[in-house]
């Protein structure tokens, strides 16, 4: 009964979180704005628009919203746990505004394989 229960929460949780994905007031447009506003696409690409060194296009199917927001805040530690060295480093985005910050990780979390 209990595992029943379990079950159905997480499945209620996987909608509500869909629900709410899919309601994130413009989020997701936000973010891609902002991405081009400080100018990612130096560095990364999207769609093959961009520098192809850092393909984004799987980013969504590969690292967790915290884990994006981490890369945008401390990107030489996530760096280092994921062995990982480019030069130029790619920089800090810590100052960014938290909303601008969750608008570009809502972006990234739309990038996925099709």
């Amino acid at each position: 009964m209990l595992q029943g229960i379990s079950v159905a929460l997480m499945a209620v949780t996987v909608v509500a979180s869909s629900v709410a994905f899919a309601d994130e007031g413009g989020a997701v447009e936000k973010g891609k704005a902002v991405f081009t506003e400080q100018k990612c696409k130096i560095c990364h690409s999207v769609g093959g628009v961009g520098n192809p060194k850092g393909p984004l296009d799987d980013v969504g199917s590969k690292l967790t919203a915290a884990e994006m927001k981490q890369w945008l805040q401390n990107p030489k530690e996530m760096a280092d746990k994921a062995k990982l060295s480019r030069k130029p480093p790619m920089k800090s985005f810590a100052t960014l505004p938290a909303a601008d910050q969750d608008a570009v990780v809502a972006y990234l979390q739309t990038l996925k394989k099709k």
